[in-house]
């Protein structure tokens, strides 16, 4: 990933709690045959190792953690986006030398994954997994809510994954390099909008100076 200054975020304090926010990650193998990616639920264990641990499964019949790969994989995980339109701008007004842009959090973590299907290590992945996304529910389901027998031939269809972190590289564009009534303007712009995301995004500008 490119490493633009001024959106460069190397803070684990940040980069942590939006690698643990994402839905869905992507995970990417580098094969003699081209990159493989499977886009996957991951969880981070940021308390293992310097940088954190990544914990998945993919299903089994799956040819990416069949196939020898090369070097590190990546995880990709993406938080908040959005289109900025020229018109948001006060500047525009001004001088007209606006053009459209994305705003954006993007996270890239590599290491060499692990795979494996121990069921006892799957088990302990699908239910840390199940809590987390489970934790908005007003009635949480629980792996154990579901008969024991019908979960062990479900384990036997899957892959655990453990990816070590050795590096991350995070870029937070969320228009740090614009001046104070840009960024109040694109906040403004993108409250409005109907694309949840855009909302979300508004709320990541910081507007301090």
């Amino acid at each position: 990933m490119h490493q633009n200054p001024h959106f460069t975020e190397t803070d684990l304090t940040i980069l942590h709690p939006l690698m643990s926010q994402a839905g869905l990650a992507h995970l990417v193998t580098a094969t003699s045959e081209g990159p493989i990616a499977t886009p996957l639920p991951l969880y981070l264990a940021a308390d293992e190792g310097d940088q954190g641990v990544i914990y998945g499964h993919m299903a089994r019949q799956n040819l990416q953690w069949q196939t020898p790969f090369t070097g590190e994989a990546l995880a990709i995980f993406m938080g908040s986006d959005a289109y900025v339109s020229p018109n948001y701008y006060a500047s525009k007004s001004e001088h007209h030398k606006v053009v459209p842009t994305w705003n954006y959090q993007a996270i890239h973590a590599y290491g060499v994954p692990e795979f494996f299907d121990e069921p006892e290590r799957l088990l302990d992945v699908v239910t840390r997994l199940t809590t987390r996304h489970e934790a908005s529910q007003t009635f949480p389901w629980q792996v154990s809510d579901a008969p024991k027998d019908y979960i062990d031939a479900l384990l036997r269809g899957i892959v655990g994954i453990r990816l070590p972190i050795s590096r991350l590289l995070g870029q937070m564009k969320m228009s740090q390099n614009k001046s104070l009534a840009d960024r109040q303007a694109v906040i403004k712009g993108l409250s409005h909008s109907q694309r949840a995301s855009d909302r979300e995004a508004a709320r990541n500008i910081a507007i301090n100076e």
